[in-house]
C-alpha cells in the first residue's frame, strides 16, 4: 500500500476527514505554505522523536515555530529525545522525510502536539508532492494526542 493509501485509511479508521492536495515542489516552507494558500503556522511540521529506550515519538510543530526540546522532554516526561538519522526515522515510520505523518505510520507511535496546532491545517501526506489538509482539533482528538507547549518561537534566520 502506498504513502497516500496509507494516510487514507488510518484517517478512515479514525473517523478523521482530510483531503489530498497535489502541489508543486516547495523549495522552503513559506513557498509550500504560499502553494496552499496558508499561514506558515497552518503547515505542520512532523518530527519523529527518538527517545532513550529506543521508542520514538512524532512531535506535531506549526511551520513558524521550531521544537523546544527542554518543553518536549518535560512532556514526555524523560531526559532524552533526539532526532534520529533520515534512515531511522524512515524504518520507524515506513515515510520519508518531507512526506512523514503521524497518519498511517507503521507504527502507531504517540503523538505530541504543539497547543497551537488550531484550525485548519496541512501536513505531509504520505508521499512528495502532496500535502493534507484537516482540522487541527479533529486530527489530535483522532491521534489520540497529548497536547502541550511544545515550541518556541522561530530563530531569526
Amino acid at each position: 500500500m502506498n504513502g497516500r493509501d496509507r494516510v487514507a485509511a488510518d484517517a478512515l479508521a479514525r473517523g478523521i476527514g482530510i483531503e489530498f492536495v497535489e502541489r508543486a515542489p516547495a523549495r522552503s516552507l513559506e513557498e509550500a505554505a504560499a502553494l496552499l494558500g496558508l499561514a506558515t503556522s497552518s503547515i505542520i511540521k512532523t518530527l519523529v522523536v527518538k527517545r532513550h529506550d529506543g521508542a520514538f515519538l512524532f512531535a506535531l510543530i506549526p511551520g513558524d515555530r521550531q521544537i523546544s526540546w527542554a518543553k518536549l522532554r518535560a512532556a514526555v516526561g524523560v531526559n532524552k529525545l533526539q532526532l534520529p538519522e533520515a534512515s531511522i526515522a524512515l524504518a520507524a515510520t515506513g515515510y520519508e522525510r518531507g512526506t512523514i505523518v503521524p497518519l498511517g505510520s507503521t507504527t502507531a507511535w504517540p503523538v505530541y502536539a504543539d497547543s497551537r496546532v488550531l484550525g485548519r491545517v496541512a501536513l505531509g501526506a504520505g508521499e512528495h508532492g502532496l500535502s493534507v489538509l484537516v482540522d487541527g482539533g479533529q486530527l489530535i482528538v483522532g491521534l489520540g494526542a497529548s497536547v502541550a507547549d511544545i515550541s518556541d518561537a522561530q530563530a531569526a534566520r
